[in-house]
């Protein structure tokens, strides 16, 4: 072949090569399935918020939202496997508190939170601050807290470093009182504990302690959320019964691998707004007494940061150890 022919093919391979390559980078996103992340096992509430809002998604996107749940570790092992995957928009981590409390309670977890971006803070739920109405026979906050201080009294979790735990310390930071922490495997077995007299309180979710309290066996004094719950708008908050600044939330927020291209985060964030828009998925939330919210990009990494900051700052106060 003559040089001028070899130089002329060579260019001509080069281009083709470029131009494929710019094709291929140019490539529509969404063109293959997304897997969604649920650091629970099946049957919990993040993965039925999962399953409620997939469906739709994929319908929007027009590519098949895959559920994946990696239960383990605290969440932990969900979040790591987000943390390393591919940055390309194809994996996708729902979270809840736990990924910033982790970091502040454990010497060492398998993700590091500048590897994942928040693309929406997407639902919120209060919890209730329910006692034993036979036992215990404060009728508000106040009343509770006077109690604390003349006799010691025992408030149930769903384990060490859940949120449910993370609310009842900073009641005590807040309310200057002190009870005794009974860790238990979930919240289901907490709110049983309550009712049965074996606890004096608890922080549960809305859905798992309205019906102890419809039937007397309980007692709503308040919800723990910045505004009333929906679902229980006749409970005050914690901050509107006396103690302003308290707000506890169990929170979902969408993340992805750090370095995903802002066009894909920017898709992403609209896909999951709309979404909350849907009646079913609306109704399907109401009926979990969980609110949508649906910020931005950059509201939700500042949300994040924040509680990341707010929650260390209570362990560190407690002086919560891992076991």
């Amino acid at each position: 072949m003559k040089p001028k022919s070899f130089v002329r093919l060579t260019g001509v391979v080069f281009a083709l090569t470029v131009f494929c390559g710019t094709v291929g980078a140019q490539e529509p996103y969404p063109h293959k399935p997304i897997r969604l992340i649920i650091p629970f096992a099946p049957g919990g509430i993040f993965d039925y918020v999962a399953r409620l809002v997939a469906p739709k998604l994929s319908e929007s996107l027009q590519h098949m939202i895959v559920v994946d749940n990696r239960p383990g570790g605290g969440g932990m092992i969900a979040m790591a496997i987000a943390s390393k995957a591919i940055a390309d928009g194809y994996t996708v981590l729902l979270a809840d508190p736990s990924i910033v409390i982790n970091p502040n309670l454990q010497q060492k977890v398998p993700y590091d939170l500048k590897d994942l971006t928040a693309v929406t803070v997407f639902t919120t739920a209060s919890l209730v601050l329910s006692v034993n109405a036979a036992k215990v026979p404060s009728k508000s906050v106040q009343e509770l807290v006077r109690l604390a201080k003349t006799r010691k009294l025992s408030y149930g979790s769903a384990g060490l470093g859940t949120t449910p735990h993370m609310a009842g310390e900073l009641f005590k930071t807040v309310t200057k009182v002190d009870m005794l922490h009974v860790p238990f495997k979930g919240i289901g077995p907490a709110v049983t504990a309550v009712v049965s007299g074996e606890v004096d309180v608890v922080f549960g979710s809305v859905a798992g302690t309205q019906g102890f309290i419809k039937d007397g066996r309980l007692r709503g004094l308040a919800t723990t959320g910045v505004k009333r719950a929906s679902a229980m708008s006749d409970l005050p908050t914690v901050a509107e019964s006396g103690f302003p600044g308290f707000e506890v939330s169990v929170w979902s927020t969408a993340f992805v691998p750090t370095g995903t291209s802002k066009n894909i985060i920017a898709r992403l964030n609209s896909e999951f707004r709309k979404v909350l828009q849907d009646p079913e998925v609306r109704s399907g939330l109401d009926k979990a007494a969980i609110e949508p919210l649906g910020s931005s990009p950059p509201d939700a990494t500042a949300f994040v940061q924040d509680e990341l900051k707010k929650w260390g700052g209570v362990i560190r106060t407690a002086g919560i150890k891992a076991e």
